[in-house]
């Protein structure tokens, strides 16, 4: 009985090699967005890192952009495109057990309203236009 070996191709080598000292974008690097009614919610599991090692920036008011600045490790760097409707004067972040959490808060829409009297609508209207 003949058993054929299978070679791994090169590219499964890089997936699968697992380093202590590199940090790789994988299972530990989930990234998870949800929404509240009132914010966008981004979290990164980070594992490892400083507080000082995390940069949050906003890039020409529509991106979000989430890297790491370290020597020890290759770095991380994802960006995402906000929507149009938030608050960006509102945003806020914190780095606790190794998750990073960014909440991007919706703006709030204000409607204008406004009330008519019917004591001030005249008993007859005249049509001025009609809809097409």
């Amino acid at each position: 009985m003949d058993i054929q070996t299978i070679q791994p191709t090169p590219w499964e080598y890089v997936l699968s090699s697992q380093s202590p000292n590199d940090y790789q974008i994988s299972q530990e690097n989930h990234i998870r967005w949800s929404q509240s009614p009132d914010s966008h919610i981004f979290s990164v599991d980070l594992p490892g890192l400083r507080k000082e090692e995390i940069k949050v920036e906003i890039e020409d008011s529509i991106y979000l952009i989430i890297r790491t600045e370290t020597t020890e490790r290759p770095s991380f760097k994802r960006k995402f495109r906000l929507p149009d409707s938030i608050d960006i004067t509102g945003i806020s972040a914190g780095y606790e057990d190794g998750v990073l959490t960014v909440i991007v808060p919706k703006m709030a829409l204000r409607r204008r309203s406004f009330f008519i009297e019917p004591s001030d609508v005249p008993e007859s209207l005249q049509v001025l236009a009609r809809a097409a």
